[in-house]
């Protein structure tokens, strides 16, 4: 049996080569920078999704970890019930008192947002000790495109494509990371893959703290969002330099930005970047533009005044 220092050195990598994963995707990346912060072996459940098909083709596994599929929608359900095992084998001796272990449940946005918001509701509410990861590339890639409730306003998939009917999706999205903080839990927070010191900064800020914590993670799809795949992470940075997709965080009840965005930049700059806003960009779409973007300016403004930033 390995020793616990061989595992941790095994799980700051998270993912061995030859994963599957299309070119620019960008969850990989989400992975090895998360992963490396922890100082102990880590357990992952993943839900249905992305990354794992791409990391778990019967029979080989990228993972260096332990990992176990769940369906979609219990991935928390599924790492709240091991984290529930662990902590009882140590109160019956039967695992050493000095272990330490994290547990990390994974899901993209459908298996979070919509699917698996039961579940992932249940255990920040039991209080387990426990990080979920939202990679939010904004829709439910895997199966087709589909549109989830992070999908952006006016995004165009193959269940709100933009035609003469609709503009792409009509709803503005889902405030998940705002619902997760509302459950008082020890740490919620908003990254993207753009931003990598970051994104590291706040693994290890959240494995060094005791209870449930939920990071959701922007992750471009190349494929969905019909993008250059060697374009992900400056895509990724414009969406927060956009205030698309405003980075901060919020520490048992205390908000704070993490990244301030001195020149905000037009959304129409990261419009440019995807086919599935290219419709955005013609005339007659202007006036729905204007909407968006006063909706978020007024969603940063809001923001800037819960991190006591002022307007």
């Amino acid at each position: 049996m390995q020793n616990l220092k061989q595992m941790s050195s095994q799980n700051k990598v998270g993912l061995a080569g030859g994963h599957r994963a299309c070119a620019g995707c960008g969850f990989p990346q989400i992975i090895k920078m998360i992963y490396g912060q922890s100082p102990a072996p880590v357990v992952t459940t993943c839900a249905t999704g992305c990354m794992e098909i791409a990391t778990t083709i019967y029979p080989f596994t990228a993972w260096r970890g332990n990992f176990i599929h769940s369906a979609f929608e219990n991935s928390a359900a599924t790492i709240s019930g091991i984290e529930t095992a662990y902590q009882a084998l140590k109160k019956q001796g039967r695992l050493p008192a000095e272990q330490e272990m994290n547990f990390v449940a994974i899901g993209g946005d459908g298996g979070t947002y919509d699917i698996g918001l039961q579940a992932l509701s249940g255990a920040m509410e039991r209080r387990h000790n426990i990080l979920y990861i939202c990679y939010n590339n904004e829709a439910y890639m895997n199966t087709g495109v589909q549109r989830s409730s992070a999908t952006p306003q006016g995004g165009h998939t193959t269940t709100s494509p933009a035609g003469k009917v609709i503009p792409g999706k009509i709803q503005f999205p889902k405030d998940l990371t705002a619902i997760i903080a509302a459950h008082d839990v020890v740490y919620a927070g908003q990254a993207s893959v753009g931003f990598h010191i970051d994104l590291m900064r706040k693994a290890d800020q959240i494995f060094g703290k005791v209870g449930p914590k939920f990071l959701n993670v922007y992750t471009p799809c190349r494929l969905g969002w019909g993008s250059d795949p060697a374009q992900t992470m400056e895509i990724a940075r414009l969406a927060v330099e956009t205030c698309l997709w405003p980075i901060y965080e919020v520490v048992e009840g205390r908000w704070k930005l993490t990244r301030k965005i001195k020149e905000k930049k037009p959304i129409t700059d990261f419009y440019k970047t995807q086919n599935r806003f290219r419709h955005l960009l013609k005339p007659e779409n202007e006036t729905l533009v204007k909407q968006i973007q006063e909706e978020v300016d007024r969603r940063w403004h809001d923001l800037l005044q819960r991190c006591g930033e002022g307007a």
